[in-house]
């Protein structure tokens, strides 16, 4: 007899459980020697942390309410959690703050292939080492942990979050229609983008095309040329500090395997400045992703810079297995 569980969960087994304490301990060794502790926050926190940390409520995260009448929910990241930590415990510690961790996180997302309600993440936070030197810390780590896990043909995506935020604000595109536009970018939903944009009151056919030729200039500094010009305050904005981060990467050799990517939007509101995500061409999802939240541990009561990244262990596991068998990907 078969008891079902719910969707977007799984069952893993002995011996996907050692490869993945492998993995595990290969991650967590690159992180120490980096200087990096690892520490562990409980898997249930108070709503209002979550929404606190997110800048909005915590629509993202499994809510209820304990014995006392309290509003409680499932952690949705670990960036959020160790933001509250480091401004309860380590308030009077002088920074920089190297914290490491791998944990599960709950995610209310429509199963789909690839999207997981229940997701275990290993990563780093490097808080109070301001951009770009902290970012390209962050990215140095992070290529370090992709070749511990045998991934050597992965490839970081470079962005700005405020990119798109800036320029849909200098277009006239704000409140729900804006999100609505956020949200397209960040699914890289560039069909979907260009028919939303184009049916919004004020936009003209040049100004969608803009729109649309950003969200698909990738690739090396030259991009930052090309996106200049297009125009705009917003895009000379974002251009230079990605071009401040790319310099800094390359001043500690660790931009090789880097691509500038101007459609690049993480979906999580605490992001500020540089984002990153990483690809690998085995598989057809997305590894993880991090980036530059200067301003989330200032909710919190401490007002220091910060940058850091998450990887998603089941999928770095899959990519690991298609690039020992030399598979190629969708």
């Amino acid at each position: 007899m078969i008891h079902p569980i719910p969707p977007g969960t799984r069952d893993v087994l002995p011996d996907e459980m050692r490869e993945l304490r492998r993995l595990h301990l290969a991650m967590i060794e690159v992180f120490e020697s980096r200087g990096y502790g690892e520490v562990a926050t409980p898997a249930i926190e108070y709503d209002e942390v979550m929404a606190r940390g997110d800048g909005r409520t915590a629509a993202s995260a499994y809510r209820f309410f304990d014995e006392r009448g309290d509003l409680l929910a499932l952690r949705s990241d670990m960036t959020v959690p160790i933001a509250r930590l480091v401004a309860s415990r380590y308030a009077g510690a002088d920074p920089p703050i190297r914290l490491c961790y791998l944990a599960n996180a709950f995610r209310a997302v429509r199963p789909q292939r690839g999207q997981m309600r229940e997701f275990a993440q290993a990563g780093v936070e490097l808080i109070g080492a301001p951009a770009p030197d902290g970012t390209a810390e962050v990215v140095d780590v992070l290529e370090a942990t992709l070749d511990a896990a045998g991934l050597n043909r992965a490839v970081i995506g470079l962005g700005d979050s405020d990119l798109f935020r800036q320029l849909l604000s200098e277009l006239g595109v704000e409140g729900e229609a804006r999100d609505s536009v956020l949200g397209r970018l960040a699914a890289h939903d560039l069909v979907g983008l260009e028919a939303e944009l184009s049916e919004l009151d004020g936009i003209g056919a040049e100004q969608v095309d803009t729109c649309v030729a950003l969200s698909q200039l990738r690739g090396g500094k030259e991009v930052l040329e090309e996106a200049r010009a297009l125009g705009g305050a917003a895009v000379e904005r974002a251009t230079a500090r990605i071009g401040d981060t790319f310099e800094a990467l390359e001043a500690r050799g660790v931009a090789d395997r880097v691509q500038i990517d101007l459609g690049l939007l993480r979906d999580l509101g605490y992001y500020s400045g540089a984002i990153l995500e990483v690809y690998d061409p085995a598989i057809g999802h997305v590894l993880g992703g991090g980036g530059r939240y200067d301003g989330l541990l200032k909710r919190f009561g401490l007002d220091l810079p910060a940058a850091g990244f998450a990887l998603y262990l089941e999928r770095v596991h899959v990519a690991q297995m298609e690039e020992a068998r030399g598979g190629e990907g969708p």
